[in-house]
């Protein structure tokens, strides 16, 4: 049966590829978009669009009701850097939004959830190198203290009320399509725009700083693949590691110089560099291989060569 499907934070960085794939997976009038506001995008003018506050757990039930929704992917958040600026606003989005679909498939009103969870549940005391599914995690920034939380939620949800809801922990994602939305793996998307407009970037992180990494692209399948899964391989019900790569900004300069020779980086790391230095190197997704059968497709070198081809 074709799934009736409700994104929420259809505007957001990965809300609005989001959007485009499932359309294009399912039928559009089978994918309503909605965000807070209306803007002039594809998202709001490529398919149905409804204004929809996170906050609002009436007008969330009133739209699942009247399009007869089975499928709800929350993608509204506030994500690290700008949490961090106002962080009582940031705990109230990130946690009652996930409240409100949770209560909403608790009283059988829609079937299943995607919430997206983030490295940023990982903190300073969490093993930096191929940081297992299963270890420590003492975030230190609000944005993660919101996502681990959360995840505690969703497991409660499932294990108690039986509710199917599906997670998986992003790292820093990488698309041409959308700008950076205030997240701390952001300098990775903002380097692209200013290597082809300015040949130049000064990066707000230090040299070295090694994070994981992934294209909009694996991201979107991923998010698509962990619903599609039949709900018995679903075996974490608090979220999955997901992982492509890991990288540097001396790492990606270098692969960005080898199509623009001229391009140069200099570093003058902010408050940002401590969030960075709070987050794993590297992550462990073994069982999201072994459960639903994860792969990625790109690494740094096809990843860059695709989003100078689309932004050059």
């Amino acid at each position: 049966m074709t799934p009736k499907i409700l994104i929420i934070g259809a505007c957001g960085q990965i809300g609005t590829e989001l959007t485009q794939k499932l359309r294009k997976l399912y039928g559009t009038e089978n994918v309503i978009a909605s965000d807070i506001r209306k803007l002039n995008t594809d998202v709001v003018n490529s398919g149905p669009f409804e204004v929809v506050n996170a906050l609002d757990f009436n007008q969330i039930e009133h739209l699942v009701e009247i399009h007869q929704i089975t499928d709800v992917y929350l993608m509204a958040a506030l994500l690290s850097a700008t949490a961090e600026k106002n962080p009582a606003f940031a705990w109230d989005l990130n946690m009652n939004s996930l409240f409100h679909v949770l209560n909403l498939a608790k009283a059988k009103k829609i079937k299943k959830i995607f919430w997206p969870s983030s490295i940023a549940v990982f903190g300073p005391t969490t093993p930096k190198e191929n940081t297992p599914q299963y270890t420590i995690m003492e975030p230190s920034t609000v944005y993660g203290i919101s996502k681990q939380a959360g995840e505690r939620w969703c497991e409660y949800y499932h294990n108690i009320y039986g509710v199917d809801v599906r997670s998986i922990r992003y790292p820093g994602l990488i698309s041409w399509s959308t700008p950076p939305g205030g997240g701390t793996t952001d300098y990775a998307v903002d380097i692209f725009h200013k290597a082809i407009a300015d040949k130049k970037y000064e990066c707000f992180l230090s040299s070295e700083t090694k994070m994981p990494m992934m294209y909009m692209d694996d991201a979107i399948d991923a998010t698509i693949n962990i619903m599609k899964a039949p709900t018995e391989q679903i075996k974490i019900h608090s979220s999955y590691n997901l992982a492509a790569m890991s990288f540097t900004p001396t790492e990606i300069a270098a692969e960005i110089k080898k199509h623009i020779p001229e391009f140069e980086i200099t570093y003058n790391p902010d408050f940002r560099q401590k969030i960075a230095d709070s987050w794993p190197a590297s992550i462990d997704d073994a069982d999201a291989r072994k459960d639903w059968g994860w792969q990625h497709t790109f690494n740094l070198e096809s990843m860059t060569k695709d989003m100078l081809e689309h932004l050059g």
